[in-house]
């Protein structure tokens, strides 16, 4: 183990950082004094709301400066780099979500792959220290060894999302080898925490519980065979990109891939027993959910399982908040920023979000 801590007087890019890694990057870097520029064009994938908000907590810094771009439009993404002249980029932005990528494959392809090919460019024709960027679980697709380790196969994805993080991959790679590039990729997973994105599963379990209406779980009801996934809270992904940041890979080829989970599998059962009684400590009022049982999603695996070996060799750091804490915080921030402490709410009901001017509907879809 061998780091270097970051350099504040470094330029540092963060793409999508209104979205929910991207903001708690971001503020972890200013916190230190770091000049940090953040891109985001503020999509409608989920409530524009929640990232408005994520980008108030960063505004107070002196040192941040936001733009509004998309990664898509190669010409701004140009002049923002020549303008800039960043020494660390980390790329953040993306269309996340397995099963959106199955009903919506054209926005996968011009964010995901258009938009990355454009930061690749960019880094060559403005050379930066290091490009860290976010790959994901989802390459293992439905691998059946656990747990995933970083050279096991990744040749088979099971979602055109996957698809489109192996190809970042795949990409990055041949311009370290091509340009020498410093690149890392960083498969992320199931991130969650206070402020996170609405479409994930915990997130929206709460926005249907407080609209009075039933959760959808789609693991068959079989509690035996149940899935397991990797629930990675979000500060400690943030750790694990901080301390790569500025240590970035040096060999003849430099470019590294990690994994950033939590190395403990948990079932999902367990895990939505643990949101209730965070939910239920957080409300003051006693939360259970109105389960209904489906069959796995197509694109949906059952499992992921993060071997951290390498992220701890590397940077002496590895991800280990339990589900217990973590979904305490997450909760704590729910009720807060909801305003639904106190409430109890039952199927039928009508739920809605509270927060200053906004008054959103709860309803987070199947």
């Amino acid at each position: 183990m061998n780091f270097k801590p970051l350099d504040p007087n470094k330029v540092y890019l963060i793409t999508g950082a209104a979205g929910f890694i991207g903001s708690f990057l971001s503020k972890k870097l200013l916190e230190q004094g770091c000049r940090v520029i953040g891109i985001d064009n503020i999509n409608d994938y989920y409530n524009v709301n929640l990232k408005h908000a994520r980008l108030e907590q960063l505004q107070p810094y002196e040192e941040f400066t936001f733009i509004k771009a998309d990664i898509s439009d190669k010409s701004v993404i140009t002049a923002i780099f020549e303008e800039h002249r960043p020494n660390y980029v980390v790329n953040l932005a993306a269309q996340a979500g397995v099963r959106y990528s199955i009903e919506n494959p054209d926005v996968y392809i011009q964010s995901n792959i258009i938009g990355f090919f454009n930061i690749l460019e960019a880094c060559r024709s403005y050379p930066v220290e290091h490009l860290v960027y976010a790959s994901s679980s989802s390459v293992y697709g439905a691998n059946k060894k656990v747990p995933f380790e970083e050279t096991d196969m990744v040749d088979t994805p099971v979602s055109l999302y996957a698809s489109t993080k192996k190809s970042n991959e795949l990409m990055a790679y041949t311009y370290s080898h091509l340009y020498n590039i410093p690149a890392t990729g960083l498969r992320f997973f199931t991130v969650y925490g206070p402020m996170g994105r609405p479409d994930m599963a915990y997130f929206g379990f709460a926005d249907k519980y407080f609209a009075g209406q039933p959760i959808h779980i789609y693991n068959n009801g079989d509690f035996e065979n149940d899935l397991y996934r990797d629930f990675t809270y979000v500060d400690d992904i943030v750790i694990g990109i901080e301390r790569l940041l500025s240590n970035p890979p040096t060999e003849s080829v430099p470019n590294k891939i990690y994994n950033i989970g939590n190395n403990k599998p948990e079932k999902l059962m367990t895990f939505i027993e643990t949101l209730e009684k965070s939910l239920s400590n957080a409300s003051g009022n006693e939360v259970v959910f109105n389960k209904v049982f489906e069959p796995i999603k197509p694109g949906d695996v059952p499992a992921t399982y993060a071997s951290t070996d390498s992220l701890q060799q590397a940077v002496g750091f590895k991800p280990e908040t339990p589900i217990e804490e973590g979904l305490q915080k997450f909760a704590n921030w729910y009720v807060d920023y909801y305003g639904v402490k106190g409430e109890r709410l039952h199927e039928g009901s009508e739920g809605y979000h509270t927060r200053g001017r906004a008054r959103d509907k709860i309803s987070s879809g199947n």
